[in-house]
């Protein structure tokens, strides 16, 4: 590696490090004058627990996800310092290219992206899981645990035969209610099971359902067969069907591509919110190339404003990027839309974006 590389490399790491330290602090600001009220009022609540279970994951967090908005701020900062100190111009003086210029970027932009990539896939879903549970332990009102731990009117399609209903299901006591489950040969119902109640027994792993009522269908006549209480396995657990945001953010990736899977096995219509966070993970690290490079070229030319007008520019850039992507993410969340075109839409877009301008900058 060559020095101009290490000297690149060294501000380009130095001012990342130093924007992520600056916009974290504030984050971690604005969320404790937010949650101070919350954490009085919580009992049994100590200094040393928020500290450790809910803002270290909030660093975690909010880290990566200010990543991308830390690259390319200090790219533009440092990059327009070198300019403006005519230190660019002397590098192409002295008959290095554009081209070669980015190559200590690139370097740069891929750890970072790795490292992100990483995180996103295997350590902030785990945090993401503290940060849930501290928030539901002592953050959350008794209404949102209720409706958090409830769902109605769900249905599993178990296999190409096999479905099962609930008029609603509790995930706190494991039990269900109107319970109804159907096995079907081809378009005709064979059998029937149903019952009042249906409580999940975890240390047998079965459920046992209550007033429940057989019925055999056959071609002539009917086999009906009811009692107190019949307990029964079915290929499902009450975790799967529960299905909400939170669910996939804490789900480790390969976790979350199988719970897709099967899911769609089992005949869930809309998992678009759990594909929309898979595919995220990926599509967020991979923009920091991109806006290394749009970075880069922003910032490259020297121009009258100094730092102040690149940064200016960079910053509506940025808004716009992250502007694109919550909306493309609220519309890859919907059921008619593609969740991985709407996840790589804004790359897309701003990979065009730097394509036009890293050839501009080129001439």
């Amino acid at each position: 590696m060559k020095i101009l590389d290490k000297y690149i490399l060294k501000k380009y790491f130095v001012s990342f490090f130093f924007t992520l330290l600056i916009l974290i602090p504030i984050a971690i600001a604005i969320d404790v004058s937010e949650k101070v009220g919350k954490f009085l009022k919580a009992e049994d609540l100590t200094l040393n627990e928020i500290i450790s279970e809910y803002y270290v994951s909030f660093i975690v967090n909010y880290g990566n996800t200010f990543m991308p908005l830390a690259l390319f701020i200090s790219v533009i900062m440092f990059t327009s310092k070198l300019s403006s100190n005519t230190e660019i111009i002397a590098i192409h003086s002295s008959g290095i290219s554009f081209k070669r210029l980015l190559r200590p970027y690139f370097i740069g932009a891929t750890v970072i992206a790795v490292v992100s990539l990483f995180s996103n896939h295997f350590i902030v879903p785990k945090t993401n899981k503290i940060f849930e549970d501290f928030q539901e332990t002592h953050l959350r009102s008794a209404f949102k645990k209720k409706t958090k731990n409830s769902v109605s009117k769900v249905n599993l399609q178990l296999s190409d035969n096999d479905y099962v209903y609930f008029g609603s299901f509790n995930f706190k006591s494991n039990i269900g209610y109107n319970f109804s489950f159907e096995h079907f040969e081809g378009n005709e119902l064979k059998y029937k099971l149903i019952g009042r109640t249906i409580k999940w027994k975890e240390k047998d792993s079965v459920f046992r359902v209550s007033n429940y009522k057989k019925r055999y269908i056959f071609s002539k006549n009917d086999s009906i067969m009811s009692g107190s209480f019949i307990d029964t396995a079915f290929n499902f657990r009450p975790k799967d069907l529960l299905y909400v945001d939170y669910l996939a953010r804490e789900m480790s990736s390969m976790d979350l591509r199988e719970h897709i899977k099967i899911s769609e096995d089992r005949g869930v219509k809309n998992l678009n919110n759990y594909k929309v966070e898979y595919y995220k993970r990926t599509s967020l690290p991979i923009s920091s190339f991109i806006l290394t490079i749009i970075a880069v070229t922003l910032a490259s030319k020297k121009r009258r404003g100094g730092i102040g007008v690149n940064l200016a520019a960079g910053i509506t850039l940025m808004f716009l990027y992250v502007f694109f992507m919550k909306v493309s993410e609220v519309l890859g969340s919907t059921a008619e839309s593609s969740p991985f075109l709407m996840v790589w839409m804004p790359n897309f877009v701003f990979g065009i974006l730097a394509l036009f301008l890293y050839m501009n900058a080129k001439k």
